[in-house]
């Protein structure tokens, strides 16, 4: 990587303009999720163009596409999630399946660049940001309309292609009977809608304020939050509590967010009593209040049993833990009643969902410390940001922090659809706030 040659008079300057493919990249691979294998391979096929283009220029003007801070903390972070994974391989319970793990994702490391190029400079941040926004705006209105019409306009365009194209539909009957909550353009086998909307909902909520201000953010608010509430799952309410509270605390100011806060308190007591669903969701987080290891568990819906077993790993293997995604093999070993029939239903436990003790039963001690110094590095350029720069990040920095709050429970950070998702929102925000707006 060398620095651009400085201007003569035969030596016109070029334009640091980055790869003005890639925000168009970034935004195809969100709105391919519902289609995992495509996006997946929308992914591989970017990071593959952008490594074999970095390497047939040597690296040569790479500070064009990225500055040089950002080119240094989106490698850093690629290397606190993947370094876990990889010490873990070493003697995990299933050698031969970390490895491959370890192998399949070192292409997140061209990943990150790519995505950290997409919101490099003022255009293509603009560009990505509105594009994203845009994008989980439709995905807004589509989960309204299954409310409204009991089917999600989007998923079932996408069902119909998928029939016509393979004779099969995207989810089979059994699925589909079984789904109690609201699905949207994922579906109901992928009933993510919630902690996806709630993970990226800063982008559109940002969107909106910019534009119509107070009035902006409080419309998008209400259809996000109303979407997220009966998409079911608790994880994404506090998820999205937070984004509100963090968003909405500095536009509204303190009494008109205790407004907001009230309203939701509201829309919550009337959705208990309108809905069976959303109801029995209520009761089964009271349960907790019981005070007793059935009733947490209840509450839980069986995660307390889940916890159970990684605690268990975790005494066993402290060092580097189990094996990236080893969870799944290392839990007969460590339940602790394998006679009763687990909440979730028939089978082993996947992953621990909470992100710390997925990472201290996956890849141990060192796991967690390289974790806690890629959280290190990505506060310190918080802190010593400009104010400009902090401003510029400020979605990103917002969908990142409130992805990865310890405090909740979450999907496998190790997993394909989850680590993708976790790892372009660490990408989104190095590029944006380590953009070079201030070179």
């Amino acid at each position: 990587m060398t620095a651009d040659l400085p201007s003569t008079p035969d030596t016109p300057v070029r334009r640091a303009h980055g790869w003005r493919w890639a925000p168009a990249w970034v935004l195809t691979f969100v709105a391919l999720w519902p289609a995992p294998g495509y996006a997946e391979a929308v992914m591989v096929l970017g990071a593959l163009a952008a490594i074999i283009r970095l390497l047939l220029g040597r690296f040569r003007g790479g500070t064009r596409l990225l500055s040089g801070p950002a080119w240094a903390l989106t490698s850093a972070l690629f290397a606190a999630y993947w370094l876990p994974e990889a010490i873990s391989a070493i003697d995990a319970v299933d050698v031969g399946r970390a490895l491959r793990e370890a192998a399949v994702d070192l292409r997140y490391l061209p990943f990150l660049w790519l995505v950290a190029s997409a919101v490099a400079n003022a255009r293509a941040r603009r560009t990505t940001f509105n594009g994203l926004a845009v994008i989980v705006g439709i995905w807004t209105l589509d989960a309204l309309a299954q409310v409204v019409f009991g089917t999600s306009p989007l998923f079932w365009g996408l069902d119909q292609l998928k029939q016509l194209i393979s004779g099969r539909p995207m989810c089979t009957l059994v699925e589909v009977a079984a789904v109690d909550r609201l699905s949207g353009f994922l579906g109901p086998c992928n009933l993510k809608l919630g902690v996806v909307m709630a993970s990226l909902s800063p982008f559109l909520l940002f969107a909106a304020a910019k534009r119509l201000d107070t009035l902006g953010w409080l419309l998008a608010a209400g259809a996000i939050g109303l979407v997220i509430l009966l998409a079911g799952a608790r994880a994404a309410w506090i998820t999205y509590a937070l984004v509100l509270v963090w968003s909405g605390w500095r536009l509204l100011g303190f009494r008109r967010m205790l407004g907001v806060l009230a309203a939701g308190v509201l829309v919550l007591t009337l959705l208990s009593v309108s809905s069976a669903q959303f109801r029995d969701r209520i009761l089964r987080t009271t349960h907790a209040l019981t005070a007793n290891e059935s009733g947490v568990d209840t509450a839980l819906s069986g995660r307390a049993q889940i916890w159970s077993a990684a605690g268990c790993m975790i005494v066993e293997h402290p060092v580097n833990g189990v094996g990236a995604r080893g969870f799944r093999e290392a839990y007969p070993g460590c339940d602790a009643s394998p006679e009763t029939r687990p909440a979730w239903g028939e089978g082993p436990a996947l992953h621990a969902h909470q992100l710390v003790l997925e990472v201290l039963s996956e890849t141990g001690i060192i796991g967690l410390l390289l974790w806690l110094a890629g959280v290190a590095l990505a506060w310190r350029a918080w802190r010593y940001a400009t104010p400009e720069a902090k401003e510029r990040a400020r979605p990103a920095m917002l969908a990142l922090a409130v992805t990865v709050f310890p405090f909740n429970t979450h999907l496998a950070f190790y997993s394909t659809f989850w680590g993708g998702l976790t790892l372009m929102l660490a990408a989104l925000y190095a590029g944006s706030l380590l953009a070079r707006d201030d070179e």
